[in-house]
Formats: C-alpha cells, structure tokens, sequence
C-alpha cells in the first residue's frame, strides 16, 4: 500500500472513479469531513483518508475497496469512522454538494461543524486545522464556538478552559 497523500484533485478523482463502480439504480450519498474536505476545498494540502459521517454500507465499500486496490490505497482510504463523532447540531440540508455524480452525492460538512469536531479530537493535526478553518467557520468569536461545541456535544465535561484553548489553538488574542 501507498503511503501517498491524498490531495483534493486525487480525492475528487478516487470518488468519481468509486462512483463509477456503483450499480445503477438509488443513488447513494455521503457527507465528508475532517482533513478530506479541508482538501478538497483547497484549505489544506492532502490527507491520509476521506472521512465520511454517514455509513458507508457495503456496495460502496466494495466499489472503493476495487479503487484501493487500483491505486495501492489503504482499504480504509474511504471510511466512515467519523460517523461517531457527529455532532448533535450536524444538519444535513446545511451541507454542500462537492460532487454530484449520478451514483454518488459527496456533499461537503459545514467548516462550523468541522471545526467544533475538530475540537473535539484536539489530536496535533486537528489543532493546526483549527487554525486554518476558525475565519471560514462563521463563529463570532472564541466564547461563540466553545459555547456550539456544547451544544454540539452536550455529553462533554464543560472545561473552563475551552475558550483559551481555542484561542491559542487560533492563533488569536482574547475572548
């Protein structure tokens, strides 16, 4: 297997190519997230994986696994693991189409909604996507976004912390 980055233009490539392989008939539909749209949308270079927040189910996973072994990818190069992490607040309707193939919608998270999951993974590479997404994300300030993140993940122990956090997560002077 490649350890080959996937950047936007490769993701966008891998997904039609995945769609291509799909049985004609109900078209499916998957929302992506994380590093993979940050890709696609140009907002950062490549990534290892396309995370989706909906289930994969097994034609699908079929198709990408025929694109995995085509282009020596992971199997897992096309997953739906962040479907545990979606958000409470997570509408579907607020996401956008980045590809409309007959077969296959790939519709595009909400940065506001990528970022508060982001947040929530605080692993090294969401902390630098934090940076890169806080202006694109249409938060008002860093009080906003750590108050949508408890709204987002209402389960999650309130940290007084949250909001300097974020701030120098963003790369921002105060509240």
């Amino acid at each position: 297997m490649s350890d080959t980055p996937l950047t936007g233009d490769r993701i966008r490539a891998y997904l039609i190519e995945t769609a291509d392989l799909l049985p004609s008939g109900e078209p499916r539909s998957i929302v992506v997230v994380g590093g993979s749209l940050l890709a696609l949308l140009g907002l950062r270079e490549a990534t290892s994986d396309v995370d989706s927040l909906t289930h994969i189910g097994e034609a699908l996973g079929t198709a990408a696994s025929v694109i995995a072994e085509r282009h020596d990818l992971t199997p897992r190069w096309l997953n739906d693991s962040a479907a545990a992490f979606r958000p409470r607040t997570f509408d579907d309707q607020a996401c956008s189409v980045m590809i409309d193939h007959p077969q296959l919608r790939v519709l595009g998270a909400p940065l506001q909604q990528v970022f508060l999951m982001k947040l929530f993974a605080a692993r090294a590479v969401d902390v630098a996507d934090l940076r890169t997404i806080f202006g694109e994300s249409g938060f008002d300030s860093p009080a906003q976004a750590a108050e949508l993140f408890y709204q987002a993940y209402p389960h999650a122990e309130r940290d007084e912390h949250l909001v300097e956090f974020i701030i120098r997560s963003i790369g921002a002077r105060g509240p």
